[in-house]
């Protein structure tokens, strides 16, 4: 079966058992800051198993696209050199959320595996194994199952530590838990390896191929386990070992849908399609990389974006390894979607976007490597010994993406070492230091948890009763609220709306008979919604039933500006076009920010387009329409989703424009576009690497800030005695008399300076067989000193001279060297020791040389120790 085959057999069978059939989540983690990306396929169904969240089915299948290469996952270093691991790899999973538990997930997972109508594996080929303790499991697996106990094999915790198994899953230190039981196949006596739990089982004769996890407690912060009350299922199966085993190979770059990018690989670099691990780095790497950049991830230094450029900079090394001269990585792009793009329609949609992102990566690298080689020839220099010390082995590799094999090539070919054990050791300090930073410490104990939904009913009003079902005081349940305390209550119905996709949540207010509570934000923990607040009057208790009012003046304009930011993600993908995609947003009354992947800044020309196109829908006056469907028919007409929101199944689809924008959206929205009133950009600039961000206001505030302007534009045109018409003739007039006023006064400081230079070689002083002028010159650039250098050695014939002078609050330093001294003394030498006393730096050529500094206080002493270093050479 091949691998496409493979993946559609296992939704299928499970859609038969049950199942809800669920698209694979970006490898974007939603709402998750503990994870850098999507590992696992019960990420995205996190929620679910902590109760956070309830959806409209209790079984589930998909096929998760994961990565694994950066932070506490990361398997990057061994990609290429082993048969299984991968930077993407994609999870084939099914999932019961206080549903079916041990005995259906064990049948279910044999079935599929071993039937003769589905993948029909031999069965004694087959290994179990349990958590030491699951008699449960055992028991099924021997008694119901069959499997010999021969083949059963018990794992126990890892030295002792309780809990601490590979058969015992756990989300965190805190939180769901419970045994796993493993399937494993054997591939043979001719390969290398033991079974699970024998002191062999590294190798690769027996491989994992199914985990089911199945979470069973609750551990709190003293270790214990206590029973959850809806036991839940968690299982995963690999897609590219399954292919492997029905493949009858066995590494996971012989299955069909690698060999098809090893070939586009060895196509797009020009060498052979052999068994070369670099080209198998480049194969995997292709997809974890151009999968990363369709879920809107780009290279960076920091954080997600980082990781992207490694692995794309480990990619074109590795390129270079087999002889690529060119940039070659983004060729391969389109056998990859010719690949997987079925499967994952985003890869086809965004594949010019990913070509053009590895492109030009692949571009800047060749850039950092130039870098990288001059920084190492700086190195090199220096360099007392034969051995290259760790530490500057691995500054190239991680401050400038230079491999650490690459410098090895360069030492052998100058006869030198390189410091391995000492690279490794700053390698190592690293990922514990990624390590700390991954480990975010959740007590999922400590979430809030409200077992119940409240009732959204913001969208047709902004007031309503309700009756209070939960209050919160830091964060623990209580039955009241006194005055003067805050806490969050929780209540069966509201027209709050709840943070998310970017909106802000409402504020207002909640009131009863002598009670008062202040709304300052709404936000939600699964499907009910937390109005965060403080009593202002009279107490709260549970049961209670008060009204709801949200700030009516606050909401409109929030409205009005997330109306426009849909108007706004339009346009610009009309303007600069489809690979346009929402990087972040934020919405409140103040104002709209968009954030947005673009490698340029957009033109004067093009925000104007922008504001015209966006203003147009507003004049057009047409109604804002919104459809309750499913999420296949709302992508099928093109309906985009918002950044950083979860969907289910039902979304609410937004239509603007009659088909000018279509999203998905669960904020709150204008009834027309007209009651926006008017659309304005204020600021556009980039925040990072290949993202852009565009800020506007809308209605009372554009108008406000339209005025604003026009009065600045007034008062600008009194100073230069002009009106609005000829503001700008008679700014041009002023500017041009400034520049000619600046260059006389420039001309009037060259005739000074040569007037002192006169007076200046006079004090020319001999030291050490040589005439030598160090002086101090206030409020004169660097080009009239470079002018009063050349006079002076004109006039002293053979000399050595360092002038420096504030300016504007800095350090400005030129020296001059004759001819027959830079044997003796050399410009840039005295220059850069000169500046670093100054807090500055400088350098320049044998006979000339300029720098500066920050330290004016400095400067006398500074020139002082100068003309004393110039004296011992």
């Amino acid at each position: 079966m091949k691998s496409a085959e493979i993946r559609e057999a296992f939704l299928r069978f499970f859609e038969e058992k049950g199942h809800t059939r669920v698209a694979s989540s970006s490898l974007v983690p939603a709402d998750d800051p503990t994870l850098l990306f999507t590992n696992a396929g019960m990420n995205q169904f996190k929620d679910c198993f902590l109760g956070l969240e309830k959806r409209a089915y209790t079984r589930a299948v998909s096929s998760q696209k994961c990565v694994r290469a950066g932070g506490k996952h990361n398997d990057l270093e061994n990609v290429g050199y082993t048969a299984r691991h991968h930077t993407f790899f994609e999870m084939l999973g099914n999932f019961s959320f206080g549903d079916y538990f041990k005995r259906d997930a064990i049948h279910y997972a044999w079935e599929f595996l071993t039937s003769a109508n589905w993948l029909g594996l031999p069965k004694d080929k087959l290994w179990v194994t349990v958590y030491h303790t699951d008699d449960e499991a055992y028991d099924i697996w021997t008694k119901e199952i069959g499997v010999p106990a021969e083949r059963m094999v018990r794992i126990g915790d890892n030295g002792g530590a309780p809990y601490a198994s590979d058969n015992f899953w756990a989300m965190g230190d805190t939180g769901p838990c419970g045994p796993c039981t493993e399937i494993f196949f054997d591939h043979g006596e001719h390969i290398w390896g033991g079974p699970p739990g024998s002191p062999e089982e590294d190798g690769d004769r027996y491989i994992e191929i199914w985990n089911n996890v199945f979470m069973q407690f609750n551990r709190t912060a003293d270790g214990k386990l206590h029973p959850l009350p809806a036991p839940s299922v968690d299982t995963g199966m690999g897609l590219e070992r399954i292919s492997a085993v029905l493949q009858h190979v066995n590494s996971n770059y012989e299955i069909d849908l690698f060999q098809n990018l090893l070939k586009g690989a060895a196509e797009a670099i020009g060498c052979a399609q052999d068994n070369a691990a670099s080209l198998k780095v480049v194969a995997d790497h292709i997809r974890s990389c151009s999968f990363l950049i369709a879920d809107g991830v780009l290279p960076s230094n920091e954080g997600r974006g980082y990781v992207l450029r490694r692995i794309i900079r480990r990619a074109c090394r590795h390129g270079n390894k087999l002889g690529a001269t060119d940039t070659f990585f983004h060729r391969i792009v389109p056998t990859l979607v010719a690949e997987m793009g079925d499967a994952f329609p985003e890869l086809r949609n965004q594949q010019a976007h990913i070509e053009r992102v590895l492109k030009t990566e692949e571009e800047q690298f060749a850039r950092t490597l130039e870098q990288g080689l001059r920084i190492l020839e700086q190195d090199l220099a220096a360099l007392k010994g034969s051995e290259i010390p760790g530490d500057i082995v691995f500054k190239l590799y991680d401050t400038y993406g230079f491999p650490m094999d690459l410098t090895g090539d360069i030492a052998r070919e100058r006869g030198l070492t390189i410091d391995e054990a000492g690279f490794e050791a700053a390698m190592a300090a690293q990922r514990e230091r990624a390590r700390a930073a991954s480990q975010f410490g959740v007590d999922y104990n400590q979430l809030v948890k409200v077992d119940t939904d409240t009732l959204f009913e913001g969208y047709d009003t902004t007031a309503g009763s309700a009756q209070i079902v939960a209050l919160l005081r830091d964060g623990q349940a209580v039955d009241e609220l006194a005055e003067g305390e805050s806490g969050v209550v929780v209540l069966d119905r509201t027209p709050f709306y709840a943070e998310s996709g970017g909106q802000v949540g409402d504020s207002g207010y909640l009131s009863g008979a002598g009670v008062r509570f202040d709304v300052r934000d709404t936000t939600k923990a699964g499907g009910a919604h937390l109005h965060h607040g403080v009593v202002a009057s009279g107490s709260l208790a549970v049961g209670s039933t008060i009204k709801a009012v949200v700030d009516d003046g606050i909401r409109e304009a929030t409205k009005a500006n997330h109306s426009a930011t849909h108007l706004l993600h339009a346009a610009l993908r009309q303007v600069l076009g489809e690979h346009v995609q929402q990087k972040g947003s934020l919405v409140d009354s103040q104002r709209l920010r968009f954030d947005f992947s673009h490698f340029e800044a957009i033109r004067p020309e093009q925000l104007r387009e922008l504001e015209r196109m966006v203003n147009e829908q507003i004049r057009s006056n047409t109604a804002v329409e919104i459809e309750i469907t499913d999420i296949e028919t709302a992508k099928a007409r093109g309906a985009m989703a918002l950044f950083g929101e979860k969907y289910g199944n039902e979304v609410r689809v937004l239509t603007m424009g009659g088909g000018f924008s279509v999203e998905l959206c669960g904020g709150t929205h204008v009834s027309r576009t007209g009651d926006i009133g008017l659309f304005k950009i204020v600021s556009e600039g980039g925040i990072a690497a290949g993202v852009r961000r565009i800020e506007a206001i809308t209605g009372a505030a554009a108008l406000d800030w339209v005025n604003e302007t026009e009065e600045q534009l007034r008062q600008a045109a009194q100073l230069v005695k002009g009106n609005r018409d000829t503001l700008l003739s008679k700014l041009g007039a002023a500017l041009e008399r400034s520049q000619q006023l600046e260059k006389e006064i420039q001309q009037l400081k060259a005739r000074a300076a040569s007037a002192a230079g006169n007076d200046l070689a006079g004090e020319a002083q001999q030291l050490n067989g040589m005439a030598v002028l160090v002086k101090r010159v206030d409020g004169v650039d660097g080009k009239g000193l470079l002018t009063l250098i050349d006079q002076l050695k004109n006039k002293l014939g053979s000399a050595v001279i360092l002038l420096g002078g504030e300016l504007d609050g800095k350090v400005v330093l030129v020296a001059g060297v004759t001819k027959d001294l830079t044997g003796r003394v050399k410009a840039g030498d005295l220059i850069r020791n000169t500046a670093q006393a100054v807090g500055g730096k400088g350098g320049g050529r044998p006979d000339m040389a300029q720098g500066g500094g920050t330290d004016v206080a400095a400067l006398d002493a500074a020139l002082a120790g100068a003309a004393e270093w110039v004296a011992q050479q």
